[in-house]
């Protein structure tokens, strides 16, 4: 791990990785609306300044918890046709949904499918009630249509001027037509002629692709609205950044963060910092609630201390501090800058199982305070639902990378703690850093950001070993199917973003609505 204390050699002067000033692509007017659609506005940061303890401790009795993810709210609408019989010539298009009245038992179908659906999401979502529209007028009319974030249209019939309030609305947009889950679809027969590619040859519809389009599959619906839950939850997301934002090699990162997801990033200065940790140690009752719950922490059989108990103690008052200092600037993530050196004598401790700490407990923890990354980490942990690992690479071999850092959640399933060693920090040898024992055939998902936040990359793995050598602390190595001097060579970057399962294609399709390229190697 190259160490961040001296980031002299690591930038480029020029910052050649980040691009321009302006950031690569144009997002366009149709990535915009979407993002607008989710709930994403334009955020820039501010520097959190006059902080009291008293005035942060005391604010409730317990301590701050973090708040859960947003639910997604769909709007379902089915679009369909009522022809009448006319002689000697055609009259009807293909399709199963021709009167009212099948209308009214398709309606009575796709909520029943829905209710279903959101009762077995493992994301918050919330479900409009279903609108029957025939024509760009009824849909026009459709009440509800603006406080939804996403629309599902269920494309039984109706022409294609119906669909062009869509495009207005600037909300991601899902088709489900139907093969065989229901009475078949018209637009089964021509979304891609006659809606996608508009009588041409090629893709013709701006924000809309062919992987918006569903058949049939609930899980395949399911997968999309998880996508966009966590796009949604991503956006404007609100982080404090002790001691400030930065970027591994790449100082225009934090403007490219703030850019491409509307981060609001809260500034803490060390000075500040400082002032709130002396006054939380003159608190006798922050200090005995530290100690009370560092010894329940480590009377826990799946944890060894391999360090002194004062650093752990004094992990456990610095994140008391965090927790609160969130509270304060009403986020729910925080990142901490030059943590390999100017945190510890401040702190005295590292910041490694502070961060743990609080990645179990469900906030979004980051060491280095590096974006190029960070946005990642967030759009992973809000689409899964679990805490993330940001870590250092090696070089893939034969199949194999090693993954490290000296923080790691334990709960990187989102719920129980997996085995840990409480060690020193490695390049310090000093403090407390967890070395997770993360589980051997564990299905897990990789992201690689680039320097310029235009083209990630991602990959799914499985864990094959958890190794204890001498690099940082939590340690895995990863088995990967894709061949190993391709990875190396697509590889941009430099920290990755990691997770327990496999959610390549969540990202995938959420980065669509974004000006991120997707390059999937799984």
């Amino acid at each position: 791990m190259e160490t961040q204390e001296h980031p002299e050699p690591l930038r480029r002067s020029s910052c050649c990785p980040c691009g321009s000033a302006a950031g690569g692509h144009d997002s366009g007017v149709s990535r915009r609306g979407f993002l607008a659609g989710l709930g994403g506005v334009a955020l820039g940061g501010s520097v959190l300044t006059g902080l009291s303890w008293p005035a942060l401790a005391g604010r409730q009795a317990e301590l701050p918890t973090p708040p859960g993810r947003k639910a997604l709210t769909v709007k379902p609408i089915l679009t369909y046709s009522t022809p009448t019989r006319r002689p000697q010539t055609s009259w009807r298009s293909w399709g199963g949904i021709q009167t009212q009245q099948d209308a009214e038992q398709e309606v009575s179908r796709i909520k029943a499918e829905l209710d279903k659906l959101r009762a077995s999401a493992d994301f918050p979502l919330e479900v409009l009630p279903v609108s029957a529209v025939r024509n760009k007028g009824e849909l026009e009319k459709v009440a509800d249509l603006k406080s939804a974030d996403a629309i599902v249209v269920y494309a039984a019939g109706a022409w294609m001027d119906v669909f062009e309030p869509l495009a207005v609305a600037g909300k991601p947009v899902i088709f489900f037509v139907r093969h065989r889950s229901g009475p078949v679809y018209l637009w089964y027969e021509i979304i891609s002629s006659r809606y996608l590619r508009q009588h041409t040859d090629r893709l013709a519809v701006k924000g809309i692709d062919f992987q918006d389009v569903v058949v049939d599959s609930q899980e395949e619906l399911a997968w999309r609205l998880r996508a966009l839950c966590g796009l949604k939850n991503s956006m404007a997301t609100r982080i404090v950044a002790i001691g400030g934002p930065s970027g591994w090699s790449c100082p225009k990162a934090p403007d490219l963060a703030r850019e491409r997801f509307k981060l609001d990033i809260q500034t803490v200065s060390y000075d500040e910092l400082g002032k709130l940790i002396k006054a939380a140690r003159k608190d006798q009752a922050a200090v005995e609630l530290a100690a009370k719950r560092a010894a329940a922490y480590l009377d826990d059989a799946k944890l060894t201390l391999e360090t002194k108990k004062s650093y752990v103690e004094n992990a456990f008052l610095l994140e008391q501090v965090f927790r609160n200092v969130m509270a304060r600037a009403k986020a729910s993530a925080i990142t901490v800058n030059h943590c390999m050196g100017t945190i510890m004598p401040i702190a005295e401790t590292t910041a490694c199982l502070t961060l743990t700490l609080l990645n179990d407990a469900g906030y979004l923890a980051f060491c280095e305070s590096d974006f190029v990354v960070i946005p990642s980490g967030i759009l992973l942990a809000n689409i899964s639902g679990r805490p993330v690992f940001l870590n250092d690479p090696t070089y893939a071999h034969d199949g194999v990378i090693t993954l490290a850092h000296c923080t790691a959640p334990r709960k990187m399933d989102g719920e129980s703690l997996e085995p840990a060693r409480i060690l020193t920090h490695f390049e310090s040898d000093y403090g407390a850093a967890p070395k997770v024992e993360m589980r051997k055939g564990q299905k897990v998902t990789m992201i690689i950001p680039d320097f310029a936040a235009r083209h990630w990359v991602g990959l799914a793995g499985e864990i094959v070993d958890s190794p204890f050598l001498d690099i940082c602390r939590s340690q895995i190595d990863v088995r990967f199917s894709v061949d190993s001097d391709r990875l190396n060579a697509a590889t941009p970057g430099f920290h990755w973003m990691l997770g327990y399962g496999d959610y390549v294609r969540e990202v995938g399709y959420a980065l669509k609505k974004t000006a991120i390229e997707w390059e999937c190697l799984t």
